[in-house]
């Protein structure tokens, strides 16, 4: 068994919020989250940050941990149990940029609702119902965008 942990972001601009959709040899596709592997010598905000920015061309902010999800996945070798810590993020535009190099086919914003319906995994609906629910509570408070908050 092998242990591996990522670092993604639960971006949002405007109330939208960034997805990525994957085309993997049409063998593996679907809408998610942006999120890769932690490098050696790298905090999880600073992989997470970098990520975003990898898969998606956007500069975002942290601006709060949301917790952490786990999946395994099988490979011909062996079996990967995931660890994937997620970020609260603010972008600044609506720009995005998929990565081809990493078979992302489409980036963009979507409503709550529509995001949540677009995304492929579980886990990942449930960290943006959480996110989510911290962006509104932010908001509620006139917090969200207020740079003093950073």
């Amino acid at each position: 068994m092998i242990e591996a942990i990522s670092c993604g972001g639960v971006v949002i601009f405007r109330g939208k919020i960034l997805l990525l959709y994957k085309n993997y040899r049409n063998r593996y596709e679907g809408w998610v989250l942006p999120k890769g592997t932690v490098e050696e010598g790298e905090e999880y905000n600073e992989t997470a940050l970098r990520e975003v920015k990898e898969e998606t061309g956007v500069s975002a902010n942290i601006i709060k941990y949301v917790g952490k999800s786990q999946y395994s996945f099988s490979t011909p070798k062996d079996t990967v149990i995931k660890d994937v810590h997620w970020y609260l993020m603010m972008a600044d535009s609506y720009y995005s940029k998929p990565q081809r190099e990493e078979f992302f086919e489409d980036s963009g914003y979507y409503k709550y609702h529509e995001a949540y319906h677009l995304l492929k995994f579980s886990n990942e609906k449930q960290m943006l119902e959480k996110a989510y629910g911290e962006y509104i509570d932010l908001k509620k408070g006139n917090l969200w965008g207020n740079r003093k908050y950073f």
